[in-house]
């Protein structure tokens, strides 16, 4: 059987499913509060992508899959959406007590094909159920990654809860043994990580405080996950913290008789973590 890799270029959506060096860009939101209280509160959230974390100079996050969901697990409206040159913007009212998340999740195909002696990109958008149609006529050597990319935050209004937790079993997601919002420095947090509803054992954890354009250190901590999916992070110190999740790219083999391989399974989760003085 003959080895290929299975690593696919497909613009701005792989650079966010594989594992970040220091002078990467690197997809992120940024909330105006983490913990706030009151019955009638809002949040700001900027979405960005940039080199340095949590400033804008590169390009927008842009909007189009971000929802919001109350802690009882019912969706909210995302409101006052902009898009500028450097970052993306919108508010989401906080009218219920306990942890909200706000995610953007992407579920797609990546690849490539060959068509008249050239190699092609799928376009953008492409999914297993419509992968046939988005195929040319003529298209050979086809190559697809699935991929998933699941970027959020969670904000909380007086108590943390954990009701909007449950895994939904797709892409990588976060079962915190630890709550994201209750982090201090000098404080050990614990994460569980799944994968497609498993816990999701030897996967890179990427840790990097912001304010990278101010210090001479990126300050990036590397973890890996352990046979249960989780993973022990020391903060530091307090402040805004980039936490990014990712599948390693992996070879694949060629099925029997020539028939393409099964397809490989590329996942990220990336979120925004507040870590306050004890």
């Amino acid at each position: 059987m003959n080895k290929r890799f299975w690593g696919f270029a497909a613009g701005a959506a792989l650079a966010a499913l594989a594992a970040v060096p220091a002078s990467a860009h690197r997809q992120w939101m940024m909330p105006s509060s983490t913990v706030v209280s009151g019955d009638d509160v809002w949040v700001t959230v900027d979405a960005a992508v940039s080199n340095d974390l949590f400033y804008f100079e590169h390009q927008p996050m842009r909007l189009d899959a971000m929802k919001a969901w109350a802690p009882d697990g019912t969706e909210a409206p995302i409101e006052n959406k902009s898009t500028g040159r450097y970052r993306s913007t919108f508010d989401v009212h906080l009218k219920q007590k306990g942890t909200w998340r706000i995610a953007s999740v992407a579920d797609m195909l990546i690849g490539s094909y060959e068509l008249n002696g050239k190699t092609e990109r799928l376009p953008r958008g492409t999914t297993t159920v419509n992968l046939a149609e988005r195929l040319p006529a003529g298209a050979t050597n086809v190559k697809t990654a699935e991929a998933n990319n699941r970027n959020e935050i969670f904000v909380t209004v007086g108590e943390p809860t954990t009701t909007l937790f449950t895994p939904t079993g797709k892409g990588i997601e976060l079962v915190p043994v630890t709550h994201p919002n209750d982090l201090f420095s000098g404080e050990a947090a614990t994460f569980q990580f799944l994968l497609d509803g498993m816990p999701a054992a030897g996967l890179p954890v990427t840790v990097i405080p912001g304010g990278i354009r101010y210090r001479d250190q990126l300050g990036q901590m590397d973890m890996k996950t352990d046979a249960e999916g989780k993973v022990e992070v020391m903060w530091p110190e307090p402040g805004m913290y980039w936490l990014n999740v990712t599948t390693p790219q992996v070879e694949r083999e060629e099925g029997e008789g020539g028939t393409p391989p099964p397809l490989a399974r590329r996942a990220s989760y990336v979120t925004t973590l507040e870590v306050l003085a004890p």
